[in-house]
């Protein structure tokens, strides 16, 4: 049975031929992101910086969805996840630290409860990078 042009392009289409450079570029993307940008341990801030200023300056508060890094530029957002329980929070760093050995963040307290953290005090997470130079 000879194949009509509508049949080659319905072929094409079930095949992925006519895939976009755009579309590509979005899977490829959502590729990427799901590849975390630091593994690690986490802990959230003590009661007692609340009211304190953080390195940017701004005032601490633990009610908002913030958290201190090491390196990262202030302002950058991560999404923290929790692969125990598969909760995700977005953290904006505005805090250097954590400067207890063994952790690669400290969440607010805000963050860490949205994650299932304030129980223990710490747990392993994964962070991805959420702006452009992910």
């Amino acid at each position: 049975m000879p194949m009509n042009r509508l049949s080659i392009v319905a072929a094409a289409l079930a095949v992925g031929m006519f895939a976009t450079p755009a579309a590509s570029a979005q899977s490829a993307a959502a590729s990427v992101a799901a590849v975390p940008f630091e593994l690690g341990m986490a802990s959230f801030f003590a009661g007692e910086m609340a009211g304190r200023r953080t390195a940017n300056g701004e005032t601490c508060d633990p009610a908002t969805l913030t958290a201190a890094h090491r390196t990262l530029p202030f302002g950058t957002k991560l999404r923290v996840t929790n692969p125990a329980n598969g909760k995700s929070v977005i953290v904006r760093i505005n805090d250097r630290g954590p400067f207890a050995r063994g952790r690669v963040i400290d969440l607010s307290r805000a963050a860490a409860a949205e994650i299932g953290l304030v129980q223990r005090g710490h747990g392993q997470v994964e962070l991805h990078r959420l702006d452009s130079e992910s």
